[in-house]
């Protein structure tokens, strides 16, 4: 199936992770773990969940995945502070490949500047960091804005999984890929 990047890093709400990333894995899809360096371990904010990083942002491309996976919590703003997962995130966008975001996720697309003109579901408190930056903020709990599906919060997350199952098997080439697989 897809290869989806997973952009991580400390302080995630483990919630928002490991039940995507279970369901995404029962479906399939495999997850590669992108973070600041690779080979480090970073842990959920509550549960202290451990999830060691495959591949650094620095070293990956959006040529390299299917999709693109961002848990919430303090990660997104954490990375954001950084110019690779940024520009690792802008360019994953503007690929159109699915990017699938949750909670604080948004923090990341809007320091990438590619919100304009969106709807987007994000935690209340970036609502308004949502529509400065040029987008709509849906308070519902799963928007399908082209290539983005978003989510508000960890009650969400059902909708959630639902739709970014949805959103990936849409995504171009996946068949050849899975085909290929077959053969092999």
């Amino acid at each position: 199936m897809s290869r989806i990047a997973v952009l991580i890093t400390d302080m995630f709400e483990d919630v928002e992770y490991t039940k995507p990333a279970a369901s995404f894995r029962e479906a399939g899809h495999d997850l590669i773990h992108v973070g600041l360096s690779a080979g480090e371990t970073v842990h959920g904010k509550a549960d202290r969940t451990p999830v060691t990083i495959d591949r650094a942002a620095s070293d990956v491309s959006p040529d390299d995945f299917d999709g693109l996976f961002i848990p919430g919590g303090y990660s997104p703003d954490k990375l954001r502070a950084h110019d690779a997962p940024v520009e690792f995130v802008r360019r994953f966008v503007e690929s159109g490949k699915p990017v699938l975001s949750i909670c604080h996720a948004p923090q990341l697309m809007i320091t990438a500047q590619v919100l304009r003109g969106r709807k987007v579901a994000g935690w209340k408190s970036v609502a308004q960091d949502i529509r400065n930056a040029g987008a709509e903020y849906v308070d519902q709990e799963v928007v399908v804005d082209g290539n983005i599906v978003s989510s508000r919060q960890p009650d969400d997350i059902p909708a959630f999984i639902e739709a970014s199952l949805a959103k990936l098997k849409e995504t171009p080439g996946q068949e050849t890929r899975a085909a290929a697989a077959g053969q092999q």
